[in-house]
């Protein structure tokens, strides 16, 4: 069979060149099927005598027993494989009609652009199995081809059909929430506090479906006060010149559903995505102020007002996504943090750490990480993280600052920005996880801990 389409291929490139080319086929007087193939020399008026020159006599024999051994393989091949079987299943060959048989030929098909008469039109070779051995049809051999008569014919068992069957079991968010942070390998390590070594992918939990929901922060209280429960959720959707509107959703279901149980109408308009919420009360940055105010959630209230000194607020020192990020606040097992930086410290992260009753800091550190380098941060039992990047998909974890030393190093943990455009990150002592908003959609992602 190669040898046909190697006669095959020569006659069309001698006739795009303008050759006249003539190839027949035939059976020989011992059954077999012979292709012949005539050429008009351009050079030489008559043939010399093929028995007077022994060395065309001999390359004509080598190259007679190659093309045999060539047609013998493809015959040896045709029968012992699934897609043996699959060439017999299609019918007789097109050949058959004209004599030749035993060979393994297929006329090739006729795809879409195709010039029609008696043109071959190139398809895809086809796998061959053979014994261990796969090779290309119409492609050069394998470099081992076992015998024909001993290689062991494809012989498959029996299939039984079944009958598959779905089931759906709907598992409240709340829940996945849960498994999500606590059914990883590892989350033995996580019992307590440690530093961060692993973080999942992230699993979202709801989207926005107006422009303002953009940008937004989204929180659960770790530490609540009655009639407020650990299942309830709090959103703001942060696009806007008057932003107000705090959702309260009574569980991570409603969230996903979008239909808020209460609307909360802020006394003062907030400041971007820093916002979190402790204790039974909203702690966030009211709009071109470097204040951070606290909202009590029963009374519907702002209680607590305090100026962080220096702090650098609308635009002076935000993140690298912009958003009037200068003033970010944070919740982690040791309590309330405020993220900031200020003229003395040049740009680099300021971290103190907040009275949540009365707002007063407690204590500050200098790090030596530059704000408006990193995309966003939280903090983990004391330690400052900064993420890469906002809208690299593989981003990463790359700085860590620990408050217990006042020491930083860099890290490489991986962090997928899946939606491309992370606006917020915070961390949930109680959930073990980090929420996030990335380009309209409210995230969580599962963390590990190395042990303390």
């Amino acid at each position: 069979m190669l040898g046909a389409w190697l006669l095959l291929w020569a006659g069309l490139a001698l006739r795009c060149r303008g050759q006249a080319a003539l190839l027949r086929r035939a059976d020989d007087g011992a059954g077999r099927c012979t292709y012949s193939f005539t050429v008009a020399s351009p050079v030489e008026a008559s043939c010399p005598d093929a028995g007077g020159v022994p060395e065309l006599r001999a390359e004509l024999a080598a190259l007679a027993a190659r093309l045999s051994r060539l047609e013998g393989r493809e015959r040896g091949t045709g029968g012992s494989g699934p897609r043996g079987g699959e060439a017999e299943a299609q019918g007789p060959s097109p050949s058959a009609g004209h004599g030749c048989s035993g060979t393994g030929y297929q006329a090739p098909d006729r795809g879409v652009g195709s010039s029609g008469g008696n043109s071959p039109v190139w398809s895809p070779p086809r796998v061959v199995r053979t014994g261990a051995t796969v090779r290309g049809a119409g492609l050069a051999p394998a470099h081992t081809v076992p015998d024909p008569a001993t290689a062991p014919r494809w012989d498959p068992q029996p299939l039984a059909y079944q009958e598959l069957q779905s089931e759906r079991t709907e598992v409240p968010a709340a829940r996945l929430l849960e498994e999500t942070a606590l059914g990883r390998p590892g989350s033995k390590d996580s019992a307590g506090c440690g530093e961060l070594v692993w973080v999942g992918e992230p699993v979202v939990f709801g989207r926005a479906e107006s422009i303002a929901g953009k940008y937004g922060v989204w929180m659960k209280d770790p530490e609540p006060v009655s009639p407020f429960t650990r299942e309830t959720t709090w959103r703001v959707d942060t696009v806007g010149t008057e932003v107000r509107q705090l959702f309260q959703y009574e569980a991570a279901e409603q969230l996903a559903q979008g239909y808020p149980a209460k609307v909360h109408i802020l006394p003062r308009p907030l400041e971007s995505t820093g916002a979190v919420v402790y204790r039974g009360g909203l702690f966030f940055q009211p709009r071109r102020s470097r204040a951070v105010a606290r909202y009590d959630l029963r009374g519907e209230t702002i209680t607590t007002e305090r100026e962080i000194p220096g702090a650098g607020y609308h635009g002076q020192y935000p993140y690298s996504w912009g958003g009037y990020t200068d003033i970010d606040l944070a919740v982690d097992e040791a309590g309330l943090w405020v993220v900031y930086s200020t003229e003395k410290a040049r740009g680099a992260i300021v971290l103190s750490k907040l009275d949540p009753e009365t707002l007063d800091i407690r204590r500050t550190w200098e790090t030596n990480i530059r704000k408006r380098g990193v995309a966003n941060s939280f903090v983990i039992c004391g330690t400052l993280y900064t993420v890469s990047s906002y809208s690299a998909l593989n981003a990463t974890i790359n700085f860590a600052y620990d408050t217990a030393t006042s020491t930083s190093r860099a890290l490489s943990i991986p962090f997928e920005n899946r939606f491309r455009y992370l606006s917020m990150v915070d961390y949930n002592p109680a959930e073990r996880q980090l929420f996030a908003w990335d380009s309209f959609n409210m995230v969580a992602y599962p963390i590990r801990l190395s042990r303390a």
